[in-house]
């Protein structure tokens, strides 16, 4: 799709999953038949994406090369590759691929989110915006693991981070489209008390403006950032026939 560019974010240490990530980075992890990143990967390329970036860092990060190569096994011509030094969070590993996008809109998913769903109706109402950010939600059962959206109507109003007492039961999934104001936007940001970089401020910003709208993510949704979310991940998977083949590009 023109004017809009993917990104898979697959950086961090991924220590939650340790020892298995003492040895090979987090989303290079298998889930059922095919690594984690993967599946973001697929996501974007049904999309109808085809200029895609992937950020890693860690002492594994040449691994992705081996695995993916220049993409032709998902139909690309080619895939990008930048490295994230240390562990700044997502809005700042976001940050890195400012001069891939070149001023086009970007479409932003985590490596370790795997769901069923198909982003391609939401990519479409997104790039009818005039500007601004679009956010994908699922409704959970304990939704203070997430970052929570508040909604009034057909509007976000806020984002809060892992609250202990939620004001609904929409999550934000790991999966966020923005225009290019988004890396000036990165810039103003100030780390949290965990150090990072946090991608609910960027998307708290887009909410002031009154610019960020949202789509419910059909299907199933789990992050694998944890053993028993690995383990959801794949069992998920198994139970979902049309996500064990590698996905070609539309044509």
């Amino acid at each position: 799709m023109k004017g809009i560019k993917g990104v898979v974010l697959a950086g961090g240490l991924g220590t939650r999953l340790s020892p298995l990530t003492r040895v090979t980075n987090k989303h290079l992890l298998p889930i059922y038949k095919k690594p984690m990143v993967y599946y973001p990967i697929e996501k974007l390329v049904r999309a109808g994406i085809k200029d895609i970036m992937i950020v890693t860092g860690g002492p594994f990060a040449g691994d992705f090369l081996k695995l993916l190569g220049n993409g032709r096994e998902f139909g690309l011509k080619d895939l990008h590759y930048t490295y994230q030094e240390g562990e700044g969070g997502i809005a700042e590993a976001l940050g890195l691929t400012e001069h891939f996008l070149d001023g086009d809109r970007v479409c932003v998913i985590l490596g370790d989110n795997i769901f069923s769903g198909d982003i391609t109706a939401g990519l479409t109402g997104f790039m009818e915006q005039k500007s601004g950010a679009k956010i994908f939600l699922k409704e959970v059962a304990d939704p203070q693991r997430f970052g929570v959206a508040q909604l009034d109507g057909e509007k976000v109003v806020g984002i809060e981070e892992k609250p202990k007492q939620p004001k609904s039961k929409y999550a934000v999934t790991g999966v966020y489209m923005y225009d290019s104001d988004v890396y000036s936007i990165v810039k103003t940001l100030r780390p949290s008390a965990r150090g990072e970089l946090e991608i609910t401020d960027v998307n708290n910003a887009y909410v002031g403006r009154g610019t960020l709208t949202y789509e419910m993510l059909d299907g199933w949704w789990t992050d694998a950032g944890t053993f028993e979310s690995l383990l959801r991940a794949s069992q998920r998977v198994v139970e979902t026939p049309a996500m064990h083949e590698v996905v070609a590009p539309k044509r």
